[in-house]
């Protein structure tokens, strides 16, 4: 077996590791399954071990291989769950505000045949220069956050703050440390401010150690950064940032109409 050198020279490793990513995609090898050995590697392509080594290093660093001390190197496969950003309201929605965000996730993860669980935490912060500008407030001003770290299939999956405006939560059930009933969708309805619009913006980063440590991914494995602005007929309402490790969501958006889609 030979590496394709493409039309850009590139370090052997990387076009070795290329070649591994292409033999996983056509399902070659498993989730749970072992690799061939190093010496079977080196047969195979006619490299080095050193060479082996390296291409195996980027791919663990990736978060598609795992070493195992003493069994071998491993196909770590993450599910990937479609997320819809955007889409319709459920059936058991009325109205003309925005889906809800957790009645979507718990209906796409019972679709995939997955279990979606979630710890819930509510806090009191000053906002960040970002989410002040988007709120129309002052940095530093006091924004209470709820925060939601989602699991499917105890593994974790995403991290959703929605930041408010003091005033707009306070003496609501939005400052309370538990999910609501119905969603904050429900609690926002009751005062009249019914999200109708939203502006998405979309960027990839690496996480810092403490989101490393929640998602447990490969040291090279991004994070997928959603931030939402929510707006009802007067202005904006929240912000939402979602932090979904890369190697486990896809972001789906629909665009113009959509119905003759083939489902």
């Amino acid at each position: 077996m030979t590496i394709s050198s493409g039309g850009v020279p590139s370090p052997k490793y990387q076009r070795l590791a290329a070649d591994l990513r292409r033999r996983i995609a056509e399902g070659e090898w498993r989730d749970g399954n072992a690799l061939p050995v190093e010496t079977e590697l080196e047969q195979q392509y006619g490299v080095a071990r050193n060479t082996v080594r390296l291409a195996v290093d980027v791919l663990v660093n990736e978060g598609r291989l795992v070493r195992l001390q003493g069994k071998g190197t491993f196909l770590r496969e993450h599910p990937v769950l479609d997320h819809r950003a955007f889409g319709p309201l459920l059936p058991s929605q009325r109205g003309d505000g925005l889906a809800a965000p957790s009645a979507v996730y718990h209906s796409e993860a019972e679709q995939a045949g997955r279990r979606l669980s979630a710890e819930f935490e509510m806090l009191i912060v000053r906002a960040r220069v970002d989410v002040a500008e988007r709120l129309g407030l002052q940095p530093g001003e006091a924004v209470v956050v709820r925060r939601q770290l989602r699991l499917l299939d105890r593994e974790p999956y995403s991290i959703e703050e929605s930041h408010y405006r003091a005033g707009v939560a306070a003496g609501t059930a939005l400052m309370e440390p538990d999910p609501v009933p119905g969603g904050d969708e429900a609690v926002l309805a009751e005062l009249g401010r019914v999200e109708v619009g939203a502006v998405d913006q979309l960027v990839a980063r690496m996480p810092g150690p403490e989101e490393a440590q929640w998602f447990q991914g490969g040291p090279g494995v991004p994070l997928l950064v959603q931030t939402r602005v929510t707006y009802d007929r007067r202005g904006p309402v929240r912000v939402i940032e979602t932090r979904y490790s890369a190697d486990r969501c896809r972001l789906i958006y629909g665009l113009g109409r959509l119905d003759a889609r083939v489902k």
